[in-house]
C-alpha cells in the first residue's frame, strides 16, 4: 500500500512539470527592450477618491442691535410768561410778631405762601414779581416819619421765590429804601445769595430764559414816579441788545385806586410806541384794568399777591395773568394768547367775602369758576367794576403810633 502512494505521487509531479514546461514554451519571450520598459513602468496606483472639503459656516455671533437714535427734539417756538403781584414777605410792626402775622402763619415753611398756586409756574418760561419788603438779619434804623410801613424779614425768606417758582423779581419800589441804602444793599445781596434774579431801579437788563428765549426788562418806580425818557432810552437799549421780548416794570399810581391815572397812560402808550412789548404794574394794591394797545399789553396793577402787609387787606382780589409768545415765520415774536386765573389773597374764602378779622394767611388760592368773586376780578380787569369807595385812608394806623 505505501509503495502505490508513492508512485501515485511520483506521476503527480511528472505531470505537473510537464504542464510548466509546455506553458513557457507556448509564451513568447520578451525582448530586451519589452523588458526593461516593463521593469520602468510604475504600478497603477489605486484611484484615489478626491476628498471633498466642505467648509464648515463660522458661527454668527449674535449682533447687538443699533440702538434707534432718539429724534432730535424741534426747538420750543412757545413761552408762557406769568406775572403776578405785590410780594410782601413780612407783616407791619403791630403783627412782626403775632401769631397771625406773616411769620406766625408761614411757621418756617417756604413753600406755604405758593402753595395752591405754584402748579401755574413750575412749568411756564418766565415768572415774575414785585418784592416789596427789606431782607436783612440785623435790625435796620428806617426814618418813623417818612415810613409808614416798614417790613424787614429775614434774608431766608428769599427761599420763598424759589420755592413758589418765581425767576424774577423786581426791586423798584416805595418799600425797598425803608432801609435806606443799607437794606436796599442787604436786599440785593441776600436775592443773589439764593440765586433770585432781579431788577433794581433805573435798570435795564436781559434775562435769558432755560429755553433760550431774551427777554428785556426795565424796572422803575422807586419814587412812584417812573421817568419817560429815561425809560424809553431803555426800551431802546434792550431792543439793540437783542431782547426778543421787552417788559417795563412800573411801580406807580395811586394805592386802592381802581383805574389808573394820565401819567400812567401815556407813560405806558410811549413804551409801547417805542417797542416795548408788556408793562406790568404794581402798587395800587388792587386790580386795575388790562388794556391791548398797538402791539402791546399793559397790566395797569396786578393787585396783591402773598401780602403779609395786612391780616385783613381791604380788597381780596388778586390774579394770574399768563401770557403765551410764539414765533413767526419771520422769527420774531408775536403774542398769541392772554389767561387770566382770577384769585383770593388767601385761601380763606369765606372770611375775604365778609372782611372777618385776621383772614388773610398770605396763600393766594385760584376762585371756583363763575363764581361772584371769579366775575369780580374780570369786571375789574374790563373796568366794569364801580368801586363803593377809593383810596387809602391810614389815619387809624398813624393814630395808633401816637
Amino acid at each position: 500500500m505505501k509503495n502505490f502512494l508513492k508512485v501515485l505521487c511520483l506521476v503527480l509531479l511528472c505531470l505537473e512539470l510537464a504542464f510548466t514546461v509546455k506553458l513557457r514554451m507556448e509564451t513568447p519571450a520578451l525582448t530586451e527592450e519589452e523588458y526593461r520598459a516593463a521593469q520602468s513602468t510604475p504600478a497603477p496606483a489605486e484611484t484615489a477618491v478626491p476628498a471633498v472639503s466642505v467648509a464648515t459656516p463660522a458661527p454668527t455671533p449674535e449682533s447687538t442691535p443699533e440702538p434707534t437714535p432718539e429724534p432730535t427734539p424741534e426747538p420750543q417756538t412757545e413761552f408762557v410768561i406769568s406775572l403776578i403781584g405785590d410780594c410782601t414777605l413780612w407783616s407791619n410792626p403791630n403783627y412782626a410778631e403775632h401769631p397771625a402775622g406773616f411769620k406766625g402763619v408761614m411757621n418756617g415753611d417756604y413753600s406755604y405762601p405758593f402753595s395752591n398756586t405754584v402748579q401755574f409756574f413750575e412749568n411756564d418760561e418766565f415768572t415774575i414779581s414785585n418784592c416789596e419788603c427789606t431782607l436783612s438779619d440785623t435790625s435796620l434804623p428806617y426814618d418813623y416819619t417818612q415810613v409808614y410801613f416798614p417790613f424787614l424779614a429775614p434774608t431766608e425768606y428769599a427761599e420763598i421765590f424759589n420755592e413758589g417758582g418765581v425767576d424774577f423779581v423786581t426791586t423798584a419800589n416805595n418799600h425797598m429804601l425803608d432801609c435806606y441804602q443799607a437794606g436796599a444793599d442787604s436786599t440785593y445781596a441776600a436775592l443773589e445769595a439764593h440765586g433770585v434774579p432781579f431788577g433794581k431801579e433805573g435798570e435795564a437788563q436781559i434775562v435769558t430764559t432755560p429755553n433760550g428765549l431774551k427777554i428785556g426788562v426795565y424796572c422803575s418806580g422807586t419814587d412812584l414816579a417812573p421817568n419817560k425818557n429815561k425809560a424809553l432810552a431803555a426800551v431802546e437799549q434792550l431792543r439793540e441788545d437783542g431782547a426778543e421780548y421787552i417788559i417795563c416794570a412800573f411801580h406807580w399810581g395811586q394805592e386802592l385806586y381802581y383805574s389808573p391815572n394820565k401819567a400812567q397812560i401815556d407813560l405806558a402808550h410811549a413804551c409801547i410806541d417805542a417797542g416795548a412789548d408788556l408793562i406790568y404794574g404794581s402798587h395800587s394794591h388792587c386790580l386795575q384794568p388790562i388794556e391791548e394797545y398797538g402791539d402791546g399789553l399793559i397790566l395797569y396793577s396786578c393787585g396783591n399777591w402773598t401780602f403779609g402787609g395786612s391780616t385783613m387787606p381791604t380788597d381780596p382780589d388778586t390774579a394770574i395773568f399768563q401770557v403765551t409768545v410764539e414765533y413767526g415765520e419771520d422769527g420774531d415774536l408775536y403774542r398769541t394768547d392772554l389767561d387770566v386765573i382770577p384769585c383770593c389773597v388767601s385761601s380763606n374764602f369765606e372770611g375775604a367775602k365778609t372782611k372777618a378779622q385776621n383772614y388773610n394767611d398770605y396763600c393766594p388760592t385760584p376762585y371756583e369758576d363763575d363764581s361772584e368773586e371769579y366775575a369780580r376780578v374780570f369786571s375789574k380787569l374790563t373796568g366794569e367794576y364801580e368801586p363803593s369807595s377809593q383810596g387809602a385812608d391810614y389815619t387809624e394806623w398813624l393814630l395808633s403810633r401816637g
